[in-house]
């Protein structure tokens, strides 16, 4: 009876797509107070507005990475992206950045500044990489794209923030602050 151990292996094949399907399909995110949504497995919380900022989106990022997403916008084209990754070592934010500077450098952005933000509460500040390009001019403004990461407990917090400056160089402080200062506080610290 050779046809049993064929009807077995298919039964198990099909049992693992199911699988792969339900766990890719389930949402990263709950409902919190406030129609915030609330990252189950780091515990970060992406509140529904952020200053002048609103969240238009929240959800799985990158599969693969097991990276998810919440993403925010303002008026006049200011954009801020958070990209929450668990990590299985060490966190290098230049390298987990890469792609993103390849792509800026490939499509005529210029680097400006790459320089360590210290962010967060005044009670528990955070050192976090940083890298800004110019994207464009025009009269008195600036277009602009920034990447910050930081490692927080078993997670790196990633924020890409796209604005003019000076105009919305207030909006954009107050975006990084309130994110990793959240971060701080919600991610729990790694296990010693």
């Amino acid at each position: 009876m050779r046809i049993f151990p064929i009807i077995l292996f298919f039964l198990g094949l099909s049992a693992s797509f199911c699988a792969a399907q339900a766990q890719s399909t389930a949402d990263p995110f709950k409902d919190g107070p406030g129609y915030a949504k609330i990252h189950v497995a780091s515990g970060f919380v992406c509140p529904a507005s952020i200053g002048p900022f609103e969240r238009d989106a929240a959800g799985e990022n990158d599969v693969q990475t097991g990276s998810d997403i919440c993403s925010y916008a303002a008026l006049d084209g200011v954009y801020g992206t958070i990209v929450l990754t668990p990590l299985t070592g060490p966190y290098d934010a230049k390298a987990s950045l890469a792609p993103q500077f390849i792509e800026q450098e490939e499509t005529g952005g210029k680097q400006i500044a790459e320089k360590t933000l210290v962010l967060g509460s005044k009670a528990a500040p955070l050192r976090v990489f940083s890298r800004a390009y110019r994207t464009a001019r025009a009269e008195s403004l600036e277009y602009r794209i920034l990447f910050t990461g930081v490692q927080i407990g078993n997670w790196s917090v990633e924020v890409t923030m796209e604005y003019a400056d000076p105009r919305d160089s207030a909006a954009e402080k107050q975006f990084l602050n309130a994110v990793y200062g959240a971060a701080v506080k919600d991610i729990p610290a790694a296990p010693q």
